[in-house]
Parts: C-alpha cells; structure tokens; sequence
C-alpha cells in the first residue's frame, strides 16, 4: 500500500531536479515544471501544463516503469 501522508521535508528544488532528469531520460519535456514559490512551507511542484501527446507520453513512461 502506498504511503498517503504528505512529507514536506524533501527539498522542492532538489524533486524538481530529480523528476526534470528522469522525465529528459524519458525524452519528456514539462516547460512549466517548477518549484511553487507561493506556498515554501509546502514544498509544492508545479507541474505546469502539457500537450496532450505529451501527456500521452508521460502515461506510457509511467506505465513502462510501473511494469
């Protein structure tokens, strides 16, 4: 079962890092990824918006990964 609860302790800028890398492995490209610079004391990532064959492509990616 996967853990559900929040962990704010990871540092945005380093999971945008690791998430940028992994995805330019998988030849996807996310020009709005970015640390969410509203909200620090949540750590959030903004994933930004995507085409939808990107989007296409990112589902394949993580199905691949998932198997």
């Amino acid at each position: 079962m996967a853990n559900t609860q929040p962990t704010t302790d990871v540092d945005p800028f380093t999971a945008v890092e690791s998430l940028r890398a992994a995805l330019d492995s998988a030849g996807i490209v996310l020009p709005s990824l970015a640390v969410d610079a509203a909200t620090p004391s949540l750590a959030l990532v903004d994933l930004g918006r995507v085409r939808a064959d990107v989007a296409l492509r990112l589902a394949t990616a993580l199905r691949g990964a998932a198997a």
